[in-house]
């Protein structure tokens, strides 16, 4: 029978999972629940937890599609770390950095109570383990550094993964943009007082260099205002107040430079 996943925010239904003592009709009717779901969400696995039972059984599907059914498993040696990027049905949509452990050797039980052990590496490796950890009532959230931890509770409040990707940066490339230009207007302004101390003959070339600086820095003033609302657009989750930050960058890069122009009219 197909069951509904918990998924966050719902609280885990146990703390602990329950080791299976009593290999009966129960059990067997768990495992097959267990099996739909996974059939009907196209997973790779489920633990019980997953489905809000207390018993300690974790059900894998195999790439030739039968199932690897692991009651009461546990995980006895363990060795290498590898950092994946994991994805869990818990937290659907969402992903993190999670550092686990490359090989494991675990034990279980089988329908019938007899004693199995198991080695995986790569892939069946950390997916064994996320859901086992299940079993303890916990998640991938707890295996994450501090920086991945803060980072997926960003996640957590976006809901997504690409929110997060998304999310504002605090330097933007066309931040480069901006500097150049008040670079250009500072020769400007340095072209405007020096022309107080040279002669009339040398007035006309100065102005040519104004002229030339001041159209160069009105075309990156464009430049910066498309390419600002294009990168803008990139990061969702603060374009509006991006759309009135680069709105009002321009309009007073602008008005600077016609200040600078205009004075140099006057008096160069």
């Amino acid at each position: 029978m197909l069951k509904e996943i918990i998924t966050y925010p719902t609280p885990p239904s146990v703390k602990y999972a329950t080791d299976v003592r009593v290999f009966n009709e129960e059990i067997f009717s768990l495992i097959e629940d267990i099996k739909d779901t996974i059939e009907a969400n196209s997973l790779e696995a489920l633990a019980a937890f997953q489905i809000g039972s207390y018993y300690n059984i974790v059900v894998v599907k195999k790439e030739d599609g039968s199932f690897l059914e692991l009651i009461n498993p546990r995980i006895i040696n363990q060795s290498g770390r590898v950092t994946t990027t994991e994805k869990t049905a818990y937290f659907p949509g969402l992903s993190a950095e999670v550092t686990r452990y490359e090989t494991i050797s675990l034990v279980y039980q089988d329908r019938e109570g007899k004693q199995h052990s198991l080695k995986a590496d790569g892939d069946l490796s950390i997916l064994l383990q996320r859901k086992i950890d299940y079993t303890f009532g916990s998640s991938f959230l707890n295996k994450l550094n501090k920086e991945e931890k803060k980072l997926f509770q960003k996640k957590l409040e976006f809901g997504s993964d690409i929110a997060i990707s998304q999310s504002c940066p605090t330097v933007f490339k066309r931040d480069y943009i901006i500097k150049v230009i008040n670079g250009l207007m500072i020769v400007m302004i340095i072209l405007l007082i020096g022309s107080l101390f040279v002669d009339d003959s040398s007035s006309g070339q100065l102005w040519e260099y104004q002229t030339y600086l001041f159209l160069t820095s009105l075309g990156l003033n464009i430049i910066y205002f498309f390419y600002a609302q294009y990168e803008g657009k990139r990061f969702t989750s603060c374009t509006s107040c991006q759309i009135g930050n680069i709105i009002g960058t321009s309009v007073i890069l602008l008005l600077k430079l016609f200040v600078i122009m205009l004075l140099s009219y006057f008096i160069i």
